[in-house]
């Protein structure tokens, strides 16, 4: 079976931010869709905040297997409607991945049921290690056993998610912070796998590495592993 993939972004940022801008000029969607591209995954769309319906319409939602979200300063303005259709998809089948900031998201609070919250963020753009801890799971496939973002927006512990069903991936920061960077659940019939990494500002989803492990999370929640 072809996985059907849909990469949702805000796409604010790359509008209102320079920076942003200068690095993923068509969007982040566009170069997460690449990326999924690159590693043989074919069949994938795009939707953003500003599409009737955000893009997520119930029609688009049914033909998707997999919804990788990505979204940061505008959860507020995602309709709760959506964002309790994008649940119910999930309970029904449905796999969801969320990047970065997404853990913020209206769809992802639902599925988990808790805040979220992450404790302390920094931007200044610090080297990230990231550990693979569970080498054997199929979103571990291909990687190398640590790899390393050169600039990333970093993260500390504790964060506010229930105990994940499996951690895959932890993060190390030159400031000395720690974090669980890759975390799957369950709900219902559908699979949820969040990935930690991808500021706006930081050029993190052209990185190979990081590049496989969306892929590799995409199929394990589609099914495929």
């Amino acid at each position: 079976m072809t996985l059907r993939i849909t990469v949702w972004n805000e796409f604010y940022h790359e509008k209102h931010n320079a920076e942003s801008a200068a690095i993923y000029p068509e969007g982040m969607h566009e170069a997460i869709r690449a990326g999924l591209v690159e590693n043989g995954l074919a069949d994938v769309r795009t939707a953003t905040l500003e599409e009737a319906e955000h893009g997520l319409t119930e029609e688009v939602l049914a033909r998707t297997d997999v919804l990788i979200w990505w979204g940061h300063v505008r959860h507020h303005d995602v309709s709760d409607e959506v964002a309790e259709r994008v649940r119910r998809r999930v309970w029904e089948g449905m796999g969801l991945v969320v990047l970065h900031s997404g853990h913020y998201s209206k769809p992802f609070r639902l599925l988990m049921g808790t805040p979220c919250d992450v404790r302390i963020w920094d931007e200044a753009g610090e080297k990230e290690r990231i550990v693979v801890v569970s080498p054997g799971h199929p979103i571990a496939q291909g990687l190398d056993r640590t790899f390393e973002i050169d600039v990333e927006e970093s993260y500390a512990e504790p964060m506010e998610i229930p105990e994940p069903l499996e951690l895959i991936m932890l993060s190390w920061f030159e400031n000395g912070e720690v974090f669980r960077s890759a975390c799957t659940y369950k709900r219902g019939r559908g699979r949820v796998f969040y990935f930690r990494p991808g500021h706006e500002t930081f050029p993190t989803y052209y990185h190979p590495q990081v590049r496989r492990v969306i892929a590799n999370g995409a199929r394990w929640a589609g099914g495929e592993s």
